[in-house]
């Protein structure tokens, strides 16, 4: 199955969701006029889309209608996606690993699905021919080295890991060493699941961006940000909250399977301003994918 098949199975429940209701709003009004632009609106409002976003894509489809004289339903729609697509393809999308070592920190909330984007993630750019090393830095649960242990393990990568309750920022200062020693391309470091609103835990990532950037200061960073897809209008919050303590280079998209919330994705990029680099489309390691935005709005309407 290809990854548009994939998507578009993922984002079904979405998908239905949000057609049916656009489709009916098609079939009930006869003619565009202000009162179907109103309809439409408040469909994107509750698809999670959000109000703010939601105003500006129904604004920009007004302009649209009127300047090219649309009427027929079909290009309305092409030019919904249109505006939806804009919306998304904010910026660079790609990975900048350009230098050796360069690092990658995760983060996110609690059970959002950083350790399995690791581990999928890990996996394509072993695939690239990238020598990898990830740094175990959740060191609150056991559990949670386990299983990115197991992770990595099958996406070929060497793992750094320490006893339970040690100091986060010190396994990640012994993995920059190992980076180093060993040659590896890339770090990928793991780190706990941490509330925007718990101030210890944020002074503790913090901390560990301060050894990494004193550690690998000419390295090329990114720091991606793990959104469950099913938190909904909740995760614009989330990452404008993150955005304050780390400078989020990208998103990853997890969980968008078994959620109606996916139009979410397009207010969390519009508010924030910040690319999704990667979508989860499934549970096995290689069902992790680079975002295309085109192939997203597809898959919804």
């Amino acid at each position: 199955m290809g990854f548009f098949d994939k998507l578009k199975n993922g984002l079904n429940k979405t998908k239905e969701s949000f057609n049916d209701k656009i489709n009916t709003v098609f079939s009930t009004f006869r003619k565009v006029d202000e009162e179907f632009l109103d309809e439409l609106e408040e469909i994107l409002i509750l698809s999670d889309i959000g109000i703010e976003t939601s105003t500006k894509i129904i604004n920009s489809l007004r302009e649209k209608i009127k300047k090219e004289k649309i009427e027929d339903t079909e290009e309305i729609k092409k030019a919904l996606r249109e505006e939806m697509k804009q919306i998304l393809d904010v910026t660079d999308i790609s990975l900048h690993l350009n230098t050796k070592p360069s690092v990658i920190l995760v983060i996110g909330v609690n059970g959002v699905g950083k350790t399995t984007s690791i581990g999928k993630i890990a996996n394509r750019l072993a695939k690239d021919g990238k020598k990898i090393v990830v740094a175990a830095a959740d060191t609150f649960r056991a559990a949670a080295v386990e299983q990115l242990e197991i992770w990595a393990n099958r996406a070929g990568a060497t793992i750094v890991k320490r006893e339970e309750g040690v100091d986060p920022a010190s396994v990640v200062y012994d993995a920059i060493k190992q980076t180093k020693e060993s040659n590896a391309d890339v770090l990928i470091v793991d780190t706990a699941g941490r509330l925007h609103n718990k101030k210890y835990l944020m002074d503790e990532l913090n901390k560990i961006q301060k050894v990494i950037n004193k550690e690998m200061l000419d390295a090329d960073k990114e720091v991606l940000l793990v959104i469950d897809g099913a938190t909904g209008q909740n995760a614009i919050s989330q990452v404008k909250a993150f955005k304050e303590e780390a400078d989020i280079t990208g998103l990853v998209l997890t969980k968008l399977d078994g959620t109606a919330k996916g139009g979410a994705v397009i207010g969390i990029v519009e508010e924030n301003k910040i690319p999704i680099k990667f979508i989860g489309v499934g549970e096995q390691i290689d069902d992790m994918e680079i975002f295309n935005a085109d192939d997203f709005v597809k898959a919804i309407i």
